[in-house]
């Protein structure tokens, strides 16, 4: 297993490509002298403190970088884009790890850098905020500007941790290590993409319907999909108490046209939101009998698991990046309600077109998704998919052509949107954490011997280590 695992490490090596993605490459920190970590951060060229966050074991920055607002045109402009940084040691690997969205300014490690006992960066998604520049040129928001981002960060901060990488992210923040290293597949050492979604074929989402039907038990789908029929059933009523929350908090629906369209689209989410973020034994919580339920357990089912707020305008501001990546490059999925009759759905599943204000253009691009597909299938090297075998969002997930090297995909059994290589089987848990401790240099010899003695190298902290999945009153990875 040993020299297997040494040779798969040198083929990688041999056959790496180089993207020939232009971009812009950050200067070399300057020579301080100093061993500080804080003045060898700020020592980079762009690199700003925010603040400092003490935690027992590391130190914990939050820093701007200043990016340009595009790559290819370096001089037209630039932006402020916020990182954080939890540092151990310069001798340890690094993980880079990215959400998608914007950047928590608490401690918090993810689940390789507590597997390597490393240092970790965390990058805000470039036009989330604070992140985006002023005024904000949406069509420098994609995929590549936003790999671009990454690999500057990466090239400004290999000189000071300058030991292994390993990139990371769940769910969106999944799909963007992906496509980081697509682009730039000699950045990293390895990649622990979670939970990601690959639409290939946008305008094919039969894979979401199969889903559906067979998630989970009849018992738990049947309860389900009553709740969601009656919320319909009930609409008048119901959109009564919604007029009556939009007035209490001063919501408004000008993004997605009319509180009408806001209440079918919280609706028509209650199922996925339900297996996105809940198990199987959550499903006592949900009204066995909905036609007998009152309204107010109708209601404060689909609130409590869709969330009311979220479709006004108010919400959906914060999300603006996300359902213009969704609606130019990333694709959405679009599902079928068979257990609803046709007359009691008017909008049916809407497009990220109606999430976004209609000053901002969109033009979807087919290609993009199936580029980045084909990449991983040929080319995937030191990769790593996990699934939640529960999850929606792993109907469609990446698949690993005859080209992969040393990649594998996973799922684990019973999770959701949460799924983690703590949640796989016992073999592929020990497998996985071996891969990665190898890919980040760190492996003990004795899991060199033998993988199945592979486990996390850093103890348990119950506030870094803190894996509460957070509940997003949307359907949105």
């Amino acid at each position: 297993m040993r020299k297997a695992l040494r040779w798969l490490l040198a083929l990688t090596v041999l056959i790496g490509t180089l993207s020939t993605a232009g971009a812009a490459t950050a200067a070399e920190p300057e020579a301080t002298g100093t061993t500080d970590i804080k003045e060898r951060l700020l020592s980079v060229p762009g690199m700003s403190l925010i603040e400092e966050k003490p935690y027992t074991g590391y130190r914990f920055f939050v820093l701007n970088y200043t990016q340009p607002v595009d790559h290819r045109r370096p001089s037209q402009g630039t932006f402020q884009q916020r990182i954080t940084v939890l540092h151990k040691d310069t001798a340890r690997p690094t993980v880079f790890y990215t959400g998608g969205y914007s950047v928590s300014t608490t401690p918090r490690r993810a689940e390789p850098t507590r597997i390597v006992d490393g240092n970790q960066v965390s990058m805000e998604y470039r036009f989330f905020t604070p992140s985006r520049p002023e005024p904000a040129d949406w069509s420098k928001l994609d995929i590549w500007q936003a790999a671009s981002d990454q690999h500057r960060i990466f090239k400004a901060l290999k000189g000071i941790y300058s030991e292994n990488w390993i990139s990371t992210g769940g769910s969106k923040g999944g799909m963007t290590a992906t496509y980081y290293e697509r682009f730039y597949p000699r950045d990293m050492d390895g990649v622990v993409a979670y939970v990601a979604p690959n639409d290939v074929v946008n305008k094919e989402d039969s894979a979401y319907d199969r889903f559906f039907a067979g998630v989970g038990t009849k018992e738990c789908r049947d309860r389900l999909n009553a709740v969601q029929r009656e919320a319909l059933v009930r609409r008048e009523p119901l959109k009564e108490k919604y007029e009556a929350l939009a007035a209490e908090n001063g919501y408004t629906f000008t993004t997605i046209g009319g509180l009408d369209r806001a209440y079918e689209a919280v609706v028509l989410d209650y199922v996925w939101g339900f297996w996105q973020y809940s198990t199987l034994a959550d499903c006592a919580d949900i009204p066995a009998d909905a036609e007998n339920a009152t309204d107010d357990e109708i209601w404060t089912s689909i609130d409590t698991i869709s969330g009311f707020g979220f479709y006004t305008d108010q919400g959906l501001s914060p999300y603006t990046p996300y359902y213009y990546q969704a609606g130019t490059q990333l694709g959405a999925p679009t599902i079928q309600f068979p257990h609803i009759e046709k007359k009691y759905i008017r909008y049916g599943y809407q497009p990220p077109r109606n999430f976004v204000p209609r000053s901002i253009d969109m033009e979807f691009e087919p290609w993009v998704m199936r580029s980045v597909d084909n990449w991983v299938r040929d080319n995937a090297r030191h990769m790593l998919f996990v699934y939640g075998e529960n999850d929606p969002w792993g109907a469609e997930p990446f698949r690993l052509g005859r080209g992969a090297r040393d990649s594998y995909v996973f799922t684990a059994p019973g999770m959701n949107h949460g799924a983690n290589v703590a949640g796989l089987v016992a073999e592929q848990k020990a497998f996985a954490t071996a891969r990665i401790l190898d890919w980040a240099d760190v492996a003990p010899s004795a899991v060199q011997e033998n993988p199945a003695a592979a486990k996390p190298l850093a103890k348990f902290d119950a506030k870094l280590d803190k894996r509460d999945v957070e509940r997003q009153h949307t359907l949105r990875p």
